[in-house]
């Protein structure tokens, strides 16, 4: 698409849901199971920083508990009681609550939707090169490398 091309405003829920549930090698890809994001940013060709829409369904999470080097991120709830878990402990949100993660802080984050109904919330999150993210419950590391995310064990091993 055009720059020229590109909407001024859309309906967010109108996106199309992102092809690629995960970008995790397995064994970790299908534990996204349950996870779908739209990718609003994409739609305007926003580069310096990414927005999704995220629908977590019943007992699904948003992500491996992770940390990132570079990247800045922030969550805003929409609908749903999601539990976010971070180094402090579990924080049950609500709609209207929002939390936030400075990058290079170490504080690894992730949500689980532990309740019956949906979870629908959005991400920013930068795209600052040279990123990596850690993730402590895991054997797993990542680098954002030419724009594409590279996992590897924690020993460097890459995953096949």
């Amino acid at each position: 698409m055009s720059e020229t091309n590109r909407p001024v405003a859309i309906v967010a829920a109108d996106v199309a849901p992102r092809n690629k549930p995960s970008n995790y090698p397995e064994p970790f890809a299908s534990r996204m199971a349950g996870r779908e994001k739209r990718q609003l940013g994409d739609v305007f060709g926003l580069s310096n920083f990414g927005v999704n829409l995220t629908r977590l369904a019943p007992r699904s999470v948003s992500a491996l508990r992770h940390a990132h080097s570079r990247q800045d991120e922030f969550i805003y709830i929409l609908q749903g009681h999601p539990t976010l878990f971070t180094d402090e402990g579990r924080t049950v949100l609500a709609p209207g609550q929002c939390a936030g993660f400075k990058a290079g802080t170490g504080n690894a984050h992730s949500l689980t939707n532990e309740t019956d109904s949906e979870v629908v919330y959005l991400e920013v999150g930068d795209r600052s090169p040279g990123d990596t993210a850690s993730y402590p419950d895991d054997d797993l590391l990542a680098a954002l490398v030419g724009g594409q995310w590279q996992f590897t064990h924690r020993d460097g091993t890459p995953y096949a």
